[in-house]
């Protein structure tokens, strides 16, 4: 009965230890949420992070109207959607020509593929910025498409190629003997086997592009292409900061990547057993 009971009281201990790691996790959101209910003078008062005295729901009206949010809202949406979709198309496909056809440089190309993880972000700002300028595309969405699908490219096609390699060719020679071509043995019978490891990349090219700011800034000016980074960033004002305003704003920005997390987590965890089965 001893060892039970241990057992017990170990478990015990251990939800215990895990929810206060969850509170301490969650707390900044919690935090947030409060903040951006509140206005100036309360956040000043030197209660920041106490339960809002009156619930201003009105920032968030603020903020998506008089802050130009929705704006915002609605490019970082148009460009991180376009970059997760390009992202997809071109790193599965070069995946699987790499890791599933047989030709002399396939080795070299993953290899020249796989260095651009290298390639830091600030080292390819100023070419970047020369070449979009001479292509007359600063100012216009595809200045950061372009750049986020390129950056997210070296990543996607690694971690598709693990799975990629991880795949029976003899599923690929079943569907020919059936008649199916190329595409759509790719498209009908690899890609719904990757499901997992397609969620990972979505996830982590959405979070790259979502949070961006460097490129944001750099390559965009103009108000009417500014993507939520920047927006959030220019509501601080010269001479007053309405500061639940921003809060609410920021509330907005952070709600998408909560719900991508809640909708592919189980893809990703299952990508993350998949890989230790692997290793």
């Amino acid at each position: 009965m001893l060892p039970k009971k241990t057992h017990f009281i170990g478990r015990i201990l251990l939800q215990l230890f895990l929810a206060i790691v969850a509170i301490i996790q969650i707390y900044p959101l919690i935090w947030l949420m409060f903040f951006s209910l509140k206005d100036n003078s309360e956040i000043f008062s030197g209660d920041v992070a106490g339960f809002p005295k009156k619930f201003l729901w009105s920032n968030y009206a603020k903020a998506l109207e008089d802050g130009n949010v929705l704006t915002y809202f609605n490019n970082s949406v148009l460009v991180t959607a376009a970059s997760i979709i390009l992202v997809l198309i071109l790193s599965s496909m070069t995946g699987y020509a790499i890791t599933r056809m047989n030709w002399k440089l396939s080795n070299t190309t993953m290899t020249v593929i796989l260095l651009g993880m290298m390639v830091p972000i600030h080292a390819a700002l100023l070419p970047l910025f020369m070449v979009l300028k001479n292509l007359h595309l600063l100012n216009t969405y595809w200045s950061l498409i372009i750049p986020y699908v390129a950056f997210g490219i070296p990543m996607a096609v690694f971690i598709l190629g693990s799975f990629f390699k991880g795949i029976p060719r003899e599923m690929e020679e079943s569907a020919v003997i059936d008649g199916c071509g190329i595409y759509k043995t790719f498209f009908h019978i690899i890609l719904p086997l990757i499901r997992p490891a397609i969620a990972t990349v979505a996830i982590f090219t959405f979070l790259s592009c979502w949070n961006e700011l460097m490129f944001a800034v750099t390559f965009i000016n103009d108000a009417h292409y500014q993507t939520l980074t920047v927006g959030m960033m220019s509501m601080v004002g010269t001479y007053i900061t309405q500061w639940g305003i921003i809060g609410a704003g920021l509330m907005i920005t952070t709600v998408p990547t909560i719900a991508i997390y809640l909708l592919l987590n189980k893809q990703v965890q299952k990508s993350m057993i998949a890989g230790a089965v692997k290793g």
